[in-house]
């Protein structure tokens, strides 16, 4: 969970500052900076930058979700050897 929250943590961080970023820009060459284009703007920005940037993070997530998947299907594999042994 600690994983989890961490990612998910700097996504968010990474995506304020792009918000910031790209606002400061359009502000800096108009009056007025559109939100919703500033978002979306900000979404692809940090997506991409996320990618580069979190790896090490995304991949210790993924490790600790498939390590819980694989203790969730023994469990599994081992409650339905006890029902068919019954």
């Amino acid at each position: 969970m600690k994983e989890f929250v961490i990612y998910t943590g700097l996504r968010a961080l990474l995506f304020l500052a792009s918000v910031a970023v790209v606002a400061g820009i359009w502000l800096a060459f108009t009056d007025d900076a559109p939100l919703m284009w500033v978002m979306v703007i900000s979404l692809a920005l940090s997506g991409v930058a996320s990618y580069f940037l979190l790896n090490r993070q995304r991949e210790s997530f993924a490790r600790r979700v498939d390590e819980r998947a694989r203790r969730a299907a023994a469990a599994f594999e081992a409650h339905k050897a006890r029902e068919d042994a019954d």
